[in-house]
């Protein structure tokens, strides 16, 4: 096979998806997903191995020929281009937003949720270390960001940030960036302390006075997070399965909502059976939505298209008589009411499920979780009806609290 011509390889950038030889190892690549590139594959101590050269649009197939040339060069001389190449890279790590950015390109492959320990640096770590440079980080820097994150106010998530320092600088020792990890001496008795099992969940009575105060605040509770809580409520969906929802997964009509097993955190799609109070503010919300493709669309400028993940917890810490980030801090809208999360309305529709008769099976397929032991194995029906029924009992009760 002869080698490839600049029109070829332009032909072939839009052309159907494939590798496209050039010789001497260098290949012209055209993937399912993301942008064509160059490719060089070459044996070292016995191993074949493949490396991304560059973007097509980054490099011509005369200088991509000329650096496939060059790594082959590198090769004969002993040195692995691929070995190389990491080295240069890694050399490239000087501050800790450089490690976190090496770290995350490994979570991505590797956590289902990679994106939630990148939220926890982005707003509560990198501010407060990202810039320092790894030859300088200490413990006493680990301090401030946990410190801080505990006089917010939020104890689970100074945990959490804690854990993911002690991952990352770990993952600064295995690279050879650094000698200890600043970050392993603390436990979560110096962050968050020890979290209480996670069993909260509101009576009637608090979801009546809860309502009640988001109401009264309706200029700081937007009728959208008011619309979501309730929804929450009454379907027992995780906050991301509805605030990231489509509507193109809704069929008004027919009153039910597909939620694809891609969204689901369980990874198991399921049909959701939409009671008649249900629809009523599906309609509302499709109105306010003036035309978006989301059911909850973000109302601020921001890359992601819908309500972002911390806007109902907010919202509700706000009424509680705290703000994040704020030196002012607005008043106590809540009393002497114990502080509760966006996924205990989650717990508190299983709760009240209960409360009002729904068989525990079927309570437990209204919140799409799996039927344990033989009843999951040989158990396929799906109660949508039952399901139905027991959503539109609990959506009657909840009704007479929010209006």
């Amino acid at each position: 096979m002869g080698k490839l011509t600049a029109k070829e390889v332009e032909a072939k950038a839009k052309g159907k998806v494939g590798r496209f030889a050039d010789g001497d190892g260098l290949y012209f690549v055209v993937p399912k997903s993301g942008k064509a590139h160059w490719m060089l594959r070459f044996s070292s101590n016995k191993k074949r191995k493949e490396m991304t050269l560059a973007k097509y649009s980054d490099l011509s197939l005369a200088d991509a020929r000329t650096a496939a040339s060059l790594k082959m060069q590198q090769l004969r001389q002993g040195v692995d281009p691929l070995i190389e190449k990491r080295r240069t890279q890694q050399g490239s790590i000087k501050v800790v937003d450089d490690l976190f950015a090496d770290w995350q390109e490994g979570n991505v492959k590797r956590l289902k949720h990679p994106s939630i320990p990148a939220r926890v640096y982005r707003k509560d770590i990198a501010p407060v270390i990202g810039e320092i440079k790894l030859d300088s980080i200490n413990a006493r820097d680990i301090r401030r960001v946990i410190t801080s994150i505990n006089d917010s106010g939020r104890p689970a998530i100074s945990n959490d940030a804690l854990g993911y320092c002690k991952q990352l600088f770990n993952h600064g020792i295995k690279l050879d960036l650094l000698g200890a990890n600043p970050a392993s001496a603390f436990t979560v008795t110096d962050a968050g302390g020890i979290e209480k099992s996670k069993d909260r969940a509101l009576s009637l009575d608090e979801l009546k006075f809860f309502f009640q105060k988001a109401r009264d605040n309706r200029d700081s509770f937007s009728r959208d997070n008011y619309l979501a809580c309730a929804l929450l409520v009454v379907l027992g969906v995780r906050k991301g399965e509805l605030t990231e929802a489509l509507w193109q997964e809704f069929d008004l009509v027919e009153g039910k909502w597909s939620l694809p097993k891609g969204r689901s955190k369980s990874g198991v799609g399921i049909v959701i059976p939409l009671p008649e109070v249900v629809l009523e503010w599906l309609q509302e919300l499709k109105i306010r939505a003036c035309g978006s493709d989301y059911v909850f669309p973000n109302r601020r400028s921001s890359k992601r298209p819908y309500m972002g993940a911390d806007t109902l917890n907010r919202a509700i810490t706000k009424l509680f008589g705290h703000e994040a980030g704020k030196k002012k801090q607005p008043p106590n809208q809540m009393g002497d009411m114990e502080h509760f999360t966006v996924h205990d309305l989650r717990r508190t529709c299983r709760s009240l499920l209960a409360a009002q008769g729904t068989p525990g099976h079927v309570a437990e397929r209204c919140l799409n979780h799996k039927l344990k032991g033989v009843e999951g194995i040989y158990d396929r029906y799906d109660y949508f009806d039952e399901r139905l029924q027991a959503f539109h009992q609990l959506a009657h009760t909840i009704e007479k609290l929010i209006v």
